[in-house]
């Protein structure tokens, strides 16, 4: 299974590499900007969870 997985990564990254400097960035910037916004908002939620809890006072609504 993990081979397979490693596989299809490699192909996938060998893909990403030939193509042109352009496709590159703005694939790029399609995936990584959506995946980073998810990412902020979760570690504020999970900050702010964590806050109130310290704080007291149960997570607000």
């Amino acid at each position: 299974m993990i081979r397979a997985v490693a596989d299809w990564w490699d192909a996938v990254e060998l893909w990403l590499t030939q193509l042109p400097f352009g496709f590159q960035v703005l694939l790029a910037g399609f995936v990584l900007v959506p995946l980073c916004w998810v990412a902020a908002v979760t570690v504020d939620r999970a900050v702010d969870a964590a806050a109130a809890r310290l704080a007291g006072r149960g997570p607000r609504p």
